[in-house]
């Protein structure tokens, strides 16, 4: 697994140096989500951060955030897309190169493709987060079932994600207060609901969801991803385990023959 977190905000940015350090804070509060390499990068008006856990493409070619090659798209991106070798192929065929051999370049060739058409197109499990600062958006993704874990929260004009609440809850001055009707929905349920959390002011985007925000107020929508036909007809990665499953550069994931589905 790995950690991803960032910021958008609209408020009068701190100098750059103090929003790279916020976001080092974040990523070191989801250190232990991934060991293997840790990034960040901002341009001052949206921030990526991620903490990685190194599984497809080892090199150093596959760190992130990660650039589309024209720099117009930066992603972080936890997860893993199984059917990500058919979709370069796709991809190149249409004229795309790549300078990696991982499954985060895939998606970021595909949003340039396909935009947010792209996420309909992922067999996997996956929490992404992505700017383009073309449209100076900010576009976050769940996976079908929420495999992925992502959490987002609104802070004196800016907005805030993570993998786990605790690196939101690093940012100065952000409040840590009971959300009480969570508390209920515990006691009522055994469980908390999406999209409340233990955190008043901190939500869990759904599953099959994506948040948008640009310069307006931020959207949760249903895209076609929760219209995968694995939801009637059961799943392709399933039946096909050998082309569309688990494909990785980490020799102890390699070690397992088969893993949860994450469209099932």
């Amino acid at each position: 697994m790995c950690g991803i977190s960032g910021f958008l905000t609209q408020a009068p940015a701190p100098p750059q140096a103090e929003l790279e350090a916020r976001l080092a804070a974040m990523n070191a509060a989801q250190r232990h989500r991934g060991p293997d390499d840790a990034g960040v990068w901002t341009d001052g008006v949206a921030g990526l951060a991620q903490a990685r856990l190194a599984v497809i493409d080892l090199s150093p070619a596959g760190h992130q955030p990660m650039a589309s090659a024209d720099g117009q798209v930066q992603i972080v991106f936890n997860g893993e897309i199984y059917n990500f070798l058919e979709l370069r192929a796709e991809l190149e065929r249409e004229g795309f190169a790549f300078r990696s051999r991982s499954d985060t370049e895939v998606i970021v060739n595909g949003y340039l493709r396909w935009g947010r058409d792209v996420f309909s197109k992922l067999r996997g499990m996956f929490a992404i987060a992505i700017w383009d600062r073309s449209q100076r958006r900010l576009v976050l993704a769940r996976d079908r079932i929420g495999k992925k874990p992502l959490h987002y929260a609104w802070h004196d004009g800016t907005l805030l994600f993570a993998s786990e609440i605790k690196a939101i809850l690093t940012w100065p001055g952000f409040p840590r207060r009971a959300d009480l009707t969570a508390i209920h929905h515990y006691l009522t349920l055994q469980f908390v609901p999406s999209p409340w959390t233990a955190f008043e002011g901190v939500h869990t985007l759904p599953p099959a969801r994506t948040c948008s925000r640009s310069r307006r107020v931020p959207r949760v929508r249903a895209p076609p991803v929760h219209r995968h036909r694995c939801v009637t007809r059961g799943c392709p990665i399933r039946r096909r385990p050998g082309r569309g499953h688990a494909r990785s550069s980490s020799p102890s994931s390699a070690r397992s023959s088969t893993r949860p589905c994450a469209c099932a």
